[in-house]
């Protein structure tokens, strides 16, 4: 069986921007806990951002705070650090945290800080992605099982 990275968030681990975690309960994670098989992250933390952090959204390909800080930096070392993660664990599978600007899936927020979603990803799903690791969010859980039977 694979190793799967999964966003520390959806573990319960309090690492999202609000100092929270938002912890997935599904009987398949807690399985492949017991088997070992999953590699926690958290891509913001692991680029250098603070536990809690201003909220942040991608807007003309930088990442940028509420406040007006360009934290692309940050996001972009999280991200190459999630690739070098996989490869190093030779990981083909993630399961990321949706809408956030480093594990978004399908969607993002539009970088208005308006709380409005649109289709696209964020840093780190897709540069996984492009590396050829298959991401899932949360709301796809069963396709990930599927996709690892």
């Amino acid at each position: 069986m694979h190793k799967i990275l999964i966003s520390s968030c959806l573990l319960g681990t309090p690492v999202r921007y609000d100092g929270t975690g938002q912890q997935l309960l599904h009987p398949q994670i807690m399985a492949w806990q017991q088997q070992k098989l999953i590699v926690s992250f958290c891509p913001e933390v692991a680029g250098g951002l603070p536990t809690p952090r201003d909220p942040a959204e991608i807007s003309n390909d930088k990442v940028i705070t509420n406040t007006g800080d360009d934290v692309t930096t940050e996001f972009k070392l999280g991200a190459r650090k999630a690739l070098q993660l996989c490869q190093q664990h030779n990981i083909r599978f993630a399961l990321l945290k949706e809408s956030s600007p480093s594990c978004g899936r399908n969607t993002i927020y539009d970088g208005s800080h308006s709380g409005r979603k649109i289709t696209g990803m964020g840093l780190t799903a897709s540069l996984l992605e492009k590396n050829g690791i298959k991401v899932f969010s949360e709301q796809q859980m069963p396709a990930l099982v599927q996709a690892l039977a």
